[in-house]
């Protein structure tokens, strides 16, 4: 389990290592810490992807939980599913584009589980929610896939884009009630969240 060296924060910890929702947090302009949990994310055996990111969503924030006790701690896990199957994180180019030709011209639904532990009280219930967004992606040919995935290297995203860069010109539309729960950290649900715990986000 590693520390992001930044700031240690005001009692509020991000129990993850991505960058990307690191700079999410950013935008509520609060002082955390970031910390990478440490946990297996294999999935269950039947396990369905709205379990799985919310068992794990909740497994990275108890991990985190444990070294730093008495923080308020934020966990959050991402999968991408088309025709029920999980899409994972590509890790080689050739996923990437395999990947990517099987979503272009179809739609892929993204669910965020996103987990706030409130270590400052013995008793408290986690807050759980799970963000759902779908992505229709147009029509691809096979020469703008290689030219994305060369350009942007997309080897670590789920789906094998990056919403946030140029991955926005594959799609058709996007249908979401939280367009950051497409990057990884739902922040209309956790912001509102946080000013309950006390938090000043405005």
């Amino acid at each position: 389990m590693t520390a992001d060296p930044r700031s240690p924060g005001d009692g509020l910890v991000l129990a993850s290592g991505s960058p990307y929702r690191r700079e999410l947090l950013d935008r509520l302009a609060l002082a955390f810490e970031s910390v990478s949990p440490s946990i297996d994310e294999t999935p269950w055996k039947g396990e369905e992807p709205a379990e799985l990111v919310t068992r794990l969503a909740l497994d990275k924030a108890r991990a985190v939980a444990r070294e730093r006790p008495g923080r308020v701690i934020i966990g959050s896990d991402q999968v991408a599913t088309l025709d029920d199957e999980i899409l994972g994180k590509p890790g080689t180019t050739e996923n990437a584009v395999a990947m990517l030709t099987r979503c272009s011209g179809r739609s892929v639904e993204f669910l965020t589980g996103v987990c706030v532990l409130d270590g400052r009280s013995s008793d408290a219930e986690p807050a759980m929610h799970m963000d759902i967004t779908r992505v229709a992606f147009r029509p691809l040919n096979r020469k703008e896939i290689i030219r994305y995935v060369d350009r942007e290297r997309p080897l670590d995203c789920a789906g094998g884009f990056r919403s946030e860069g140029l991955g926005i010109a594959l799609f058709d539309r996007i249908d979401s009630q939280d367009p950051t729960g497409l990057i990884g950290l739902p922040l209309i649900w956790l912001s509102k969240v946080l000013v309950r715990l006390g938090f000043e986000v405005l």
